[in-house]
């Protein structure tokens, strides 16, 4: 089963879902992890209280882009609320193994960013 998954990741490493930067945007944020180099930038539309339309652009290790692209798949129209219950568990699920805790922080990236930028979204509103 671990094979599965490891094929998985290494799919949306090697053709990411919902790559690129969206310029006309509801938010934009990026997040770095000084201690690796990976960096992600994530921006999404939101229409009736969902994402719509999230993008991610960035750089970095397997597992940081791999779980943006998973990321991205999961956040697309789903309540902002629900977004924020998003955590370390809920990566493990859509990655679909257990990451130690130096590769978590690479999951956790694009979660972060993602998250943030929906904050910022919500104190605009």
């Amino acid at each position: 089963m671990l094979n599965l998954y490891q094929e998985i990741v290494m799919d949306h490493y090697k053709n990411p879902r919902n790559r690129g930067v969206l310029t006309d945007c509801h938010f934009i944020t990026q997040q770095r992890n000084p201690a690796c180099g990976d960096e992600i930038t994530c921006s999404g539309i939101i229409t009736d209280n969902k994402i719509s339309v999230i993008n991610f652009d960035g750089k970095g290790c397997v597992i940081s882009q791999a779980s943006a692209s998973l990321l991205s798949e999961k956040a697309k129209d789903i309540p902002i609320q629900d977004v924020f219950a998003f955590n370390e568990h809920t990566l493990t699920s859509i990655i679909g193994m257990s990451l130690g805790p130096v590769r978590m922080q690479c999951a956790l990236l694009s979660l972060i960013a993602l998250q943030n930028g929906l904050q910022e979204y919500m104190k605009r509103q």
